[in-house]
């Protein structure tokens, strides 16, 4: 593994696990925050790319601008409605465990869609996975309440539990739709590279500078939420005073960077088989660090589930296989 491979995986940890961080910071400080956190991320990558991919406005395209404006629908809708979801009490550990499925979409997206049949081994590990997310999310239901007071008069407080319970429904509708349009984006892209050759970082830089117009009918929801991070406590940070709220959207939008910087580079560098431990070890890292810093409720039925989603993962992208096999000493060869 050469000195630029070694420092993707690197970055990818560190840019990738410290980004969820710095998210669940804003959304523990305004649950709202996650369509304004999206915005600030989408600006921030369309300006680098605006400067390097673009060549401010006079670098050619490699793909069509009408395909663009699909994989852009695509992209944005499941940016703003997986970031969207933590407004009806959805918990950031539900949140990574339920993303976590994307398998399990884009496997039922390319039966339907393009008719593809799988081996049974890859159906048995998308058993897992949606056992898995069935498990954690039932689990978590028992456990659903707004950041609120609790009422003093029991019967109305069980009815706001209830009220609770059914926006926490939502969000989990919300993350399924999020799901399966991400997996259509995937075979769209797929059928997108396939025809006009793959351009990761033009594809990176115009579905982030194109959905900017997608945010104007939501301006009234930005200002509100940039007014209620500005009334935030300010803090200091390396001589700068600032509102803690701005602060966490700051880090946000620069780790979200990092990341999918790291990761593009990583597949550049590095077999499908690193990247895709990598990626899944990183998940791994990032619930686990949710579960302790931020006392998030993580019962054994939960810790069930997330192993099922992990362990389905690895036999769908036959890690697991390919991990053991590396462990198995190859049989010698008989002289002839």
């Amino acid at each position: 593994m050469n000195l630029k491979a070694a420092l993707a995986i690197c970055m990818v940890f560190v840019g990738c696990c410290s980004n969820v961080v710095f998210l669940e910071f804003v959304v523990k400080e305004d649950p709202g925050a996650g369509n304004l956190a999206t915005f600030l991320q989408f600006l921030f990558i369309a300006c680098i790319g605006f400067c390097t991919v673009g060549k401010f406005g006079t670098a050619k395209r490699n793909i069509p601008f009408k395909q663009y404006l699909l994989l852009v629908g695509f992209f944005w809708t499941s940016s703003v409605a997986n970031n969207y979801a933590f407004d009806f009490n959805i918990s950031m550990p539900l949140h990574m465990i339920f993303r976590a499925g994307s398998l399990m979409a884009n496997m039922a997206m390319g039966v339907w869609i393009l008719k593809k049949r799988y081996p049974v081994l890859k159906y048995l590990a998308i058993f897992m996975i949606s056992a898995g997310i069935a498990i954690c999310t039932i689990q978590s239901s028992g456990d659903v309440k707004a950041p609120r007071e609790t009422h003093e008069d029991a019967a109305e407080e069980e009815k706001l539990k209830f009220i609770d319970w059914l926006w926490w429904c939502l969000g989990i509708g919300i993350l399924t739709f999020a799901l399966f349009v991400s997996a259509r984006m995937g075979i769209f892209q797929e059928s997108l590279y396939s025809k006009f050759g793959k351009h990761p970082w033009e594809a990176l830089y115009y579905t982030h500078l194109l959905p900017l117009v997608f945010w104007l009918p939501t301006a009234t929801n930005l200002t509100n939420h940039v007014s209620i991070a500005l009334d935030t406590p300010v803090v200091d940070f390396l001589g700068f005073t600032l509102p803690r709220q701005v602060l966490w959207l700051i880090l946000y939008v620069l780790t979200q960077g990092l990341c999918i910087s790291a990761v593009y580079v990583l597949t550049t560098e590095c077999a499908s088989l690193v990247v895709t431990l990598t990626v899944t070890l990183r998940k791994f890292v990032s619930l686990i660090f949710s579960i302790l810093y931020f006392k998030n409720p993580f019962t054994f039925g939960h810790w069930t589930g997330t192993l099922l989603v992990f362990i389905g993962t690895m036999i769908f992208t036959e890690l697991l296989q390919k991990s053991i096999a590396l462990f198995i000493p190859k049989g010698k060869k008989k002289v002839q």
